[in-house]
C-alpha cells in the first residue's frame, strides 16, 4: 500500500509539472480535483483516435500511398531529408483493409502503434474512410506533444491525396498544440 501511494503522489506531481496546472483548485490543495482535470481533458493514454475521409481516392489507392509514405519515412536517414520525426516509421502488417505499422521516435526512441482501418469500395473512384489509430507503447505515457495525432497526419499528408479529418482534444491527446512540422 505504501509502495502504491508513493507511485500515485509521483503520477500526480509528473501530470501537474507537465500541463503547468497547480495542484490548487478554490484555494484548496486537492489532489483528486487535478488528477481528474488532467485525465477528463482527453485521453487516459497517450493515444488519438481520428477519422479521415479519403473523398475521391479508393481504399485501395490509400492502402497503397499509405504503404508507400511508410517506406519514404522509414530509416535514419529520412530524419535528415524530412526533418523533425518524420522517420523511423515500419510497417508491421497489411491487410486490403487494414495497415498496422510502428513509428520511433529518433531521440528517445519511444515506440508508438498505428493501426488504419479503411472501409470503403473497390472502385477506383470511390471514397475511403479511414479509422485511425496511434497509441504510446510506453505504459506510463499520459501527454506527447501531439505526437499521436502527428503520426497519423504525416503519414495520410504524405500519400498526396486530399482528405478531410475528424478529431478533437476529447479522442486525440494534445491535438489543439501538436506541431506536426516537428513532431
Amino acid at each position: 500500500a505504501r509502495s502504491m501511494l508513493r507511485v500515485l503522489i509521483v503520477v500526480v506531481a509528473t501530470l501537474a509539472l507537465a500541463s503547468a496546472v497547480p495542484i490548487v483548485t478554490d484555494a484548496k490543495p486537492t489532489l483528486m480535483g487535478n488528477l481528474t482535470h488532467q485525465l477528463l481533458k482527453g485521453p487516459l493514454h497517450a493515444s488519438c483516435k481520428m477519422t479521415m475521409d479519403f473523398s475521391s481516392t479508393s481504399c485501395a489507392n490509400v492502402l497503397s500511398a499509405l504503404k508507400a509514405a511508410i517506406t519514404k519515412y522509414s530509416g535514419q536517414g529520412a530524419c535528415a531529408i524530412y526533418g523533425g520525426e518524420k522517420c523511423l516509421y515500419t510497417l508491421s502488417s497489411s491487410t486490403s483493409t487494414q495497415l498496422k505499422a510502428v513509428h520511433e521516435t529518433p531521440t528517445k526512441h519511444y515506440k508508438d502503434d498505428l493501426t488504419f482501418d479503411l472501409t470503403g469500395s473497390g472502385d477506383t473512384t470511390a471514397s475511403c474512410s479511414v479509422a485511425a489509430f496511434s497509441t504510446s507503447e510506453t505504459w506510463y505515457a499520459h501527454l506527447d506533444y501531439g505526437t499521436n495525432y502527428c503520426n497519423l497526419v504525416n503519414l495520410a499528408g504524405a500519400t498526396g491525396y486530399e482528405f478531410t479529418q475528424t478529431v478533437s482534444d476529447e479522442t486525440c491527446t494534445q491535438y489543439s498544440s501538436s506541431d506536426c512540422s516537428k513532431y
